[in-house]
C-alpha cells in the first residue's frame, strides 16, 4: 500500500525505525552477531509449522470482503516467503534497496523500496530514478510475477464476485517494511495512471512476518473503518469497484511470525508487505 502521511513519532521510535541502515541501505535480515545462544524451534514446533504451511500454501480459502476485493487466506507457502524474504534482503541492501521514506522534516513509521519505477512520497509521482540520491529501482524478480499471476489465477470462477477482477502483469511493486511499532495511515493507492485506475486493475498485497491489523473503507473520516488482521502468507487483492479504497496499518502484533520462516531468514521483528500493481 503506497505509504500515506502519518505524524512523526517520538525520538525513540525514529532511533528504532534508523537501526540498520547504512550505506547499503537497510537490512531486513541483519546477520547475527555475537556468541548469543540462539533458541531453535522443538522439532515439533517445526513440524507443525511445515505441515500448516503445507496445508495453507496454495490453498483455494477465499474470503469476499466486497466487490473486487477478495482475501487469499494463507495462500503463499511457507517456502515462498522465505524466497521473498531472501530476495527482498538481496534487493534491499544494494542500490535503489530499503530506505527511509518521509515528507519533509517527517518521517514515516516504516522502510521502503521500489521495484520497476520509483514512487516519490513528496510527490506523489512515479519515475525511472529515486530524486535523492538518483537510484533506479531495482526490476521486478521474475518469481515475484509468476506468485501474482498465480495468486489472480487461485480466484475460482465461481466466486460469488459480480466485478470479476482483470489480471494484471505488474509493472510496479511498493514494498515496506513495518518494525514492531509501524503503522500506515489511510490512504488510497491512486497515483498509477489513468487508464489503469479506470479499469480498476487490481492491487495484489502479500503480508510476511508479523500479523498486522489492517484497516479499510469507502471514506478517509470514516470512525470506524474495517478491520482485517492478516496474517503471514496472506494475499490481499482488491480492485474494481474496490480499487480506490482507503487503506491503512494500524497495529503491526509482535512475534506472531512463523517461528520457522524467523529461523530459516533471521527476518527482523516486524511485518514486510509487497504491493503490486499495474502503472
Amino acid at each position: 500500500m503506497e505509504p500515506g502521511r502519518s505524524p512523526p513519532g517520538n525520538g525513540k521510535e525514529k532511533q528504532n525505525e534508523s537501526e540498520g541502515e547504512g550505506e547499503g541501505g537497510f537490512d531486513i535480515c541483519p546477520r547475527k552477531q555475537g556468541g548469543g545462544v540462539v533458541l531453535k524451534p522443538s522439532l515439533l514446533a517445526k513440524n507443525r509449522e511445515v505441515r500448516r504451511g503445507s496445508k495453507s500454501g496454495g490453498s483455494k480459502t477465499v474470503v469476499l470482503l466486497g466487490p473486487g476485493m477478495v482475501l487469499l487466506k494463507g495462500y503463499l507457502q511457507l517456502s515462498d516467503q522465505q524466497k521473498i524474504v531472501e530476495k527482498c534482503r538481496e534487493l534491499g541492501v544494494g542500490s535503489g534497496g530499503f530506505y527511509h521514506p518521509g515528507y519533509g522534516q517527517s518521517k514515516m513509521h516504516l522502510k521502503m523500496m521500489c521495484l520497476g519505477k520509483n514512487w516519490d512520497p513528496e510527490t506523489g509521482q512515479y519515475g525511472d530514478h529515486r530524486p535523492f540520491d538518483g537510484a533506479k529501482p531495482p526490476q521486478i524478480p521474475p518469481e515475484f510475477h509468476h506468485l501474482v499471476s498465480n495468486a489472480l489465477a487461485a480466484l475460482p470462477p465461481d466466486t460469488p464476485n459480480p466485478f470479476p477482477l482483470p489480471s494484471i502483469a505488474p509493472d510496479i511493486c511498493i514494498v515496506n517494511f513495518y518494525s514492531q511499532t509501524g503503522r500506515l495511515g489511510l490512504h488510497q493507492d491512486k497515483d498509477e495512471s489513468e487508464d489503469s485506475l479506470r479499469q480498476g486493475f487490481p492491487v495484489v498485497s502479500f503480508s510476511i512476518g508479523d500479523s498486522a491489523d489492517f484497516l479499510y473503507s469507502d471514506h478517509r473520516d470514516l470512525d470506524q473503518p474495517h478491520k482485517l488482521l492478516l496474517n503471514s502468507g496472506d494475499v490481499l487483492i482488491f480492485g474494481g469497484p474496490s480499487r480506490l479504497i482507503f487503506h491503512g496499518v494500524s497495529v503491526v502484533h509482535p512475534n506472531t511470525a512463523p517461528a520457522l520462516l524467523l529461523q530459516n531468514t533471521n527476518l527482523r521483528p516486524g511485518r514486510l508487505n509487497l504491493t503490486f500493481r499495474h502503472y
